[in-house]
């Protein structure tokens, strides 16, 4: 990353060759409208964004009536904004997307609740023939110690009779989908003799893992918190493989804004008050691991404590 300052932007556009009066990202154009594939019938498109880097330093500068003159080291600026979360210049940013998913992943994604959506009405709509089935390396077992992660991997066996239980359920209940509906999945009738129940009835008995389609929008202050959680290694891979695209999309978007969100937040860590009391006090000798539990801190905690330090 250049230390660079970013370029300056006037506030009304005087090139004679712009198409638009609106901020460019260049980067971010070769997204617009791009279908990036995800798992194995998903994807993830820009459809529209607003704003750049140079955006988020024009919020903030307001703040003290400089515009956009003032400070010299906009990339400088950046970073002191993501080190102590001055969040408000963030949300002049927007992005939204169109994103295919199975609708399990839906259902986290959407406890992000800062954001706009519209999704796919399968009351309106009747839904594709199209379910989830993970890559045989991605079935584990249920791990011992987190209650909602995946342990150790199923051996190749395993994975075949899983991957063969879950696509015949799932090529079961389309059947009876459609059975429901009297209608294949171009909406012709399969018994023009007898009528079909309404399709916000037929959907009840289709899996979770059956492909819905949403437009998402948010803010880039909100897409960060997003990612932060869901980019995270702990995340569940199903919906961390989305994550992991769109931070290759904001790192082309706003890319001075995505290393400081790197180094900041998403690659950084936190102590808690009585891990912070614990440092101290082992920098200055004052303390070793075998007095962690002195300063408040649970077996779990001083567990996790080590493996971040490697202590």
């Amino acid at each position: 990353m250049s230390d660079k300052p970013l370029p300056e932007r006037p506030d009304a556009p005087t090139r004679e060759s712009a198409t638009t009066f609106r901020p460019v990202a260049e980067g971010m154009e070769g997204h617009v409208n791009v279908y990036h594939p995800v798992l194995d019938h998903g994807f993830i498109a820009v459809k529209d964004y607003m704003g750049d880097d140079v955006s988020i330093l024009q919020m903030a500068r307001m703040s003290y009536g400089k515009g956009t003159k003032g400070v010299s080291d906009d990339r400088a600026l950046l970073r002191y904004l993501m080190r102590h979360l001055h969040t408000s210049p963030f949300e002049g940013c927007v992005i939204k997307l169109h994103v295919k998913l199975p609708i399990f992943v839906m259902r986290q994604w959407v406890r992000h609740r800062t954001a706009s959506l519209n999704e796919y009405s399968a009351r309106y709509s009747i839904l594709p023939d199209e379910f989830y089935m993970p890559e045989p390396h991605l079935l584990a077992v249920q791990s011992k110690d987190n209650k909602q992660g995946r342990g150790d991997a199923l051996t190749a066996e395993q994975a075949a009779e899983v991957l063969r239980i879950l696509k015949e359920d799932a090529q079961r209940n389309f059947s009876t989908y459609h059975n429901l509906l009297n209608a294949d999945e171009d909406g012709n009738a399969i018994d023009e003799d007898r009528d079909g129940i309404a399709r916000e009835l037929a959907r009840i008995g289709l899996p979770l893992s059956t492909y819905t389609q949403m437009y998402w929008q948010t803010n880039l202050h909100n897409l960060m918190h997003f990612l932060r959680l869901r980019a995270d290694p702990h995340a569940q891979y199903e919906i961390r493989v989305y994550a992991e695209k769109m931070l290759a999309i904001m790192a082309d978007w706003v890319p001075v804004t995505t290393e400081a969100f790197r180094d900041y937040q998403l690659e950084a860590g936190r102590l808690s008050r009585m891990e912070l009391g614990l440092v101290r006090d082992l920098l200055a000798g004052k303390a070793t691991m075998a007095d962690a539990e002195r300063y408040g801190l649970t077996k779990r905690e001083i567990r996790e404590f080590k493996d971040r330090f490697g202590c």
